[in-house]
């Protein structure tokens, strides 16, 4: 095996060998977050080769850094591990998170360090094998063990005597579908004799999986099911602000929207092809609410970290919604989406911890006139801001492009008038986020600024910052670059729209002065 065949396997277990240096390791100083954080720089080192190794010409639906080794004999569970156009992005976002993750709680995990630092690295391991695992039976593990690390992160290091309340319903809000969905799992091994994904998305596509439609429909459930509640989908949403309000920044960083919606895009959508496209309009509907919903209730918010925590309702809800129009521009934008809200989503919630560790509050009645005192605190909020609302040149607007323009391309019932809906968003979420700067940084002094020293960034939290920036900018003006190979995987999953096999569906891609043709013959272009 060459370096090529191994490279899945080393980013997923550096971090779980890093997780069990760290417990081997004495308590003290700066001994546990200085061995965490090398781990974390590593790991986002190895995660690099899969881009500049990627064949990005490759064909459609086909997977690179391939490792399939047969594990147990009975039951066939086989150590498949792959990456394509979806998950190679999002492998590469949570190795450059986890170094962040650690630099953020530097100074705000005082206590207990060797438990909260080796429960970060093993939310890493199970991070990275969800993304990378392509046999049923090795996801579902990865998939368990996301929950254990998280629910005991926000357990014992939640900010307020809610922390454990918070802790419990995230676990019961997750592990219940999840339970559901390896009845789903077993029923689709005990049909087909396969846990292999690559196997069972041919079996879907020749409809070779079961006759039996019904039975098809409820294991589509199943699954759908546990990856909406993990998105989550509105309403499947009562877990996300409890949780976000407790857990610590580095866990609210790596909680929300990327492992639920890969989840759906991988296996929902290439296991189940048909129940998808038929439940679509009821996503789509959803996604469509749960955007105006999430910006509604940010909006009245005065915790930042609840506004924050709608927020992201908002934002995921972007992704479902044009995933599920089933166009490649909705589907590569709706990639693209979750890859912004990662990034943006990280960095604000960075900066709203920053603000806590200043000042002992997330209550925006006390803020006001930090502009003056805090000159790069508040940049730093401007561009994440800009970001978020989706500013032409930044990332954020290159997403929300092709998702609304796949919206309004779309087949499915009534995608107008839930797009039209959707796009309100949009001014509402500019509402809530400038709102939130305002009464941050200017105006008069607040109580806590007028009480409280004032202190700007230093060295490590210019480190945190600065490439979450930079990024920003050049996700929104070299979009091509991250969309080569997304794009692939839009174009083999969405429909074939009925017209002339000659005639591209035109979408500019923004950041890029040249268009990119959807051809409707199976999505080439």
């Amino acid at each position: 095996m060459n370096f090529d065949h191994s490279i899945l396997s080393i980013i997923t277990f550096i971090p779980l060998a890093g997780a069990v240096l760290l417990a081997l390791l004495p308590d003290r100083g700066k001994l546990i977050p200085g061995v965490a954080l090398v781990v974390t720089l590593v790991t986002f080192l190895a995660t690099l080769h899969l881009p500049a190794h990627f064949n990005y010409s490759a064909p459609a639906g086909s997977f690179q850094f391939a490792v399939d080794v047969p594990w147990v004999a009975s039951p066939a569970i086989h150590y498949h591990l792959g990456v394509d156009g979806l998950s190679m992005w999002l492998i590469v976002l949570s190795g450059l998170l986890a170094p962040l993750g650690v630099l953020i709680s530097w100074n705000s995990i005082a206590e207990r360090k060797k438990l909260f630092y080796t429960l970060f690295l093993l939310q890493q391991v199970a991070m990275m094998g969800i993304f990378v695992s392509l046999d049923l039976f090795v996801y579902y593990a990865f998939w368990e063990l996301s929950l254990v690390p998280m629910t005991i992160l926000i357990a014992t290091f939640g900010r307020t005597e809610n922390r454990r309340r918070a802790a419990i319903k995230y676990f019961l809000y997750a592990f219940i579908p999840s339970a559901v969905l390896l009845v789903g799992i077993l029923w689709l091994y005990v049909t087909t004799g396969t846990f292999d994904v690559v196997q069972l998305t041919g079996l879907a596509a020749a409809h070779g999986i079961s006759p039996n439609t019904a039975a098809l429909w409820l294991v589509s459930l199943s699954f759908l099911g546990a990856f909406a509640v993990k998105v989550p989908v509105f309403p499947l949403h009562g877990w996300l602000v409890d949780a976000i309000s407790e857990a610590p920044t580095a866990a609210v960083m790596v909680l929300v929207g990327k492992l639920g919606l890969y989840s759906i895009l991988r296996f929902s959508f290439g296991i189940f092809p048909d129940q998808s496209r038929e439940i679509a309009p009821l996503l789509i509907a959803l996604g469509a609410i749960g955007i105006v919903y999430g910006a509604l209730l940010a909006l009245v918010q005065k915790d930042m970290k609840k506004l924050a925590a709608f927020g992201t309702l908002g934002h995921v809800s972007v992704v479902v919604l044009g995933i599920f129009t089933f166009t490649i521009a909705g589907i590569d934008g709706g990639i693209y989406q979750t890859i912004n809200e990662g990034l943006g989503g990280a960095a604000l919630f960075m900066l709203l911890g920053l603000l806590y560790e200043r000042y002992g509050t997330y209550d925006l009645r006390e803020f006001g006139g930090l502009a003056q005192q805090l000159p790069w605190v508040v940049t730093f909020f401007v561009i994440t801001t800009l970001s978020v609302v989706g500013l032409p040149m930044l990332n954020g607007f290159v997403g929300e492009f092709l998702v609304f323009s796949g919206a309004m391309q779309s087949g499915v019932t009534h995608h107008v008038g839930f797009t039209v809906l959707a796009t309100t968003g949009v001014i509402l979420t500019a509402a809530y986020m400038l709102t939130m700067v305002q009464k941050i940084f200017y105006g008069s002094l607040g109580l806590k600024p007028r009480t409280v020293p004032p202190r700007d960034l230093d060295a490590r939290e210019h480190l945190l910052l600065w490439p979450v920036a930079v990024l920003m900018l050049a996700m929104g003006l070299a979009s091509p670059y991250w969309m080569r190979a997304i794009d692939t995987v839009g174009a083999a999953i969405a429909d074939d729209i009925p017209s002339s096999p000659a005639t591209p569906a035109v979408y500019m891609v923004p950041g890029s002065n040249f268009p990119q043709h959807a051809y409707q013959d199976g999505g080439q272009k």
